[in-house]
């Protein structure tokens, strides 16, 4: 969705790997934005971006209108089960993924791509994608690349920018204690007390928990032990008016 940073940059850099001719598209998206959330405040910084992709060696930048992805009369939007409906982030935006699978199948059938892209820090939209994709016969191969972090281990976010001073030294928590759970059980200890564990470290650092918990990596449906993974820990988290989404795989 644009305000491009280093972690989008380097989808770019792998799907050079995998292709000879990079295709990019920044479209900030009405139709994944709930009633509670401002879409007009989302940053926009297409000039910037244009130019960090050119550096990044992107062949092309499609960045339509909304006029243009959703012309008047436009009538359809996709509905999904599955990892769409995991209580995670539909728990708390209900509307998110039928926009997301909405557009992103716009966007592929519009490409034609042999590939396309995702980062790993949008896990659950990663897996609606592939999901996407297989039901409905999209040709499209759907590959991720890993979360790209600051030094300190937060993950690089276009909503980063609006945390404030105090609250970006603190952002770094919530990866930090997910790091510390996941070590706890590989180790064999037992989930919940290794995540609550984890939930009362980022309450202290300020964070007010959307969810922090442990599921089967590639359904996400909830697990109680280490033998039903593989696991991945997510997690959403709002410091301050900015709310921060991360996952680690166990």
């Amino acid at each position: 969705m644009g305000a491009l940073h280093a972690g989008h940059l380097s989808l770019v850099e792998a799907a050079r790997r995998d292709a000879p001719r990079v295709v990019v598209t920044v479209f900030v998206n009405p139709a994944q934005f709930g009633p509670s959330e401002d879409f007009t405040k989302y940053p926009r910084t297409l000039p910037a971006d244009l130019e960090k992709l050119e550096s990044a060696a992107a062949d092309l930048c499609f960045a339509p209108a909304v006029e243009e992805m959703y012309p008047h009369g436009f009538a359809t939007r996709i509905e999904m089960d599955g990892p769409a409906r995991a209580d995670l982030e539909d728990r708390f935006r209900p509307t998110h993924f039928s926009g997301v699978a909405t557009v992103v199948a716009k966007l592929l059938n519009q490409a034609g791509a042999d590939v396309a892209l995702f980062g790993e820090k949008d896990y659950q939209q990663l897996l609606v994608i592939r999901q996407l994709a297989r039901d409905l016969d999209i040709a499209t191969r759907i590959l991720s690349a890993p979360t790209l972090r600051e030094t300190d281990g937060l993950a690089m976010s276009s909503r980063n920018v609006y945390l404030s001073a105090a609250e970006r030294r603190a952002a770094p928590a919530l990866f930090l204690a997910m790091q510390e759970a996941a070590r706890r059980i590989a180790a064999g200890e037992a989930i919940e007390p290794c995540l609550e564990i984890a939930r009362k470290s980022v309450g202290e650092a300020g964070f007010v928990i959307d969810y922090l918990e442990a599921r089967q990596a590639e359904t996400l449906v909830r697990v109680a032990r280490r033998r039903d993974g593989p696991i991945r820990l997510l997690a959403a988290a709002r410091l301050g008016a900015t709310r921060l989404i991360d996952n680690l795989a166990v």
